[in-house]
């Protein structure tokens, strides 16, 4: 019986990894009912059960892979694989109205922007602090400190090593986690109990997963004003991160 079952698994990768997803989200969530009234959410805590399964698997084998150097979980490696990011990427895309952003005025904008700038400044800061000394490397870390759908992107265009997009990967994870679970505490200091400061914090912080978990902890009718200007907030980087700011870093560095 457990010879049959494992066929299937292995048979069915992809519907696997979707399986085993859905059962870290239902235990993160539950988690996060149970242990914490929801103030951390549960995207956090799933996030984190994901580098945990990800560690012990690879230390287990011996791989590189995480959970996907397990053959039972291989289709792990496809669901989170570049396809299905770059899929993500486009649907979210056509998924926005530009002229929904007129809505947040140009404090929205401009927090878009200087969101994105910051962030790639610090991830800079920190590449270079760790020793990283050329262009490719310092820009994938810092556009991964955007998010870690932005670090990718720019690293794949611009050739850099898989080293540095797998730092840029962790970079974003880390930084969509801190916001998640920061959200909810910092909210009553910065006033985000409005539609407009929550378009505005969308637009500053910009990692959407990061956003909306810490949004749906603090006040869910906020969700989607945050979510709004995170979105643009992914496109804008994916856009500035392999031309302008990447010529930017590279000319500094010259």
């Amino acid at each position: 019986m457990g010879a049959l079952l494992e066929q299937v698994l292995l048979r069915n990768g992809l519907l696997t990894a979707f399986a085993v997803i859905g059962l870290t989200l239902l235990l993160s969530y539950r988690l996060s009912a149970r242990l914490c009234a929801g103030r951390i959410h549960g995207s956090a805590i799933a996030i984190l059960l994901g580098l945990v399964l990800a560690y012990v698997c690879g230390s287990w084998t011996g791989g590189d892979k995480g959970a996907a150097d397990v053959p039972v979980l291989a289709g792990i490696g496809l669901f989170g694989g570049a396809m299905l990011r770059d899929f993500a990427i486009t649907a979210t895309a056509f998924g926005v109205d530009v002229r929904v952003l007129r809505q947040a005025g140009a404090s929205g904008g401009a927090a878009l922007l200087l969101g994105v700038l910051v962030s790639f400044a610090a991830g800079a800061a920190v590449a270079l602090a760790f020793g990283y000394d050329d262009a490719v490397s310092v820009s994938t870390i810092a556009a991964g400190a955007v998010t870690y759908i932005v670090g990718p992107v720019t690293g794949a265009a611009i050739g850099a090593g898989s080293e540095a997009m797998a730092l840029s990967i962790a970079a974003g994870l880390v930084k969509s986690m801190l916001v998640m679970v920061a959200t909810p505490f910092a909210a009553p200091f910065i006033g985000l109990d409005n539609p407009r400061t929550a378009m505005i914090f969308g637009g500053l912080m910009g990692t959407t997963s990061g956003v909306c978990g810490g949004l749906a902890a603090t006040d869910p009718k906020l969700v989607p004003y945050g979510a709004m200007t995170a979105t643009f907030y992914t496109g804008l980087g994916c856009l500035l991160g392999p031309s302008l700011l990447f010529l930017a870093v590279r000319a500094l560095m010259a």
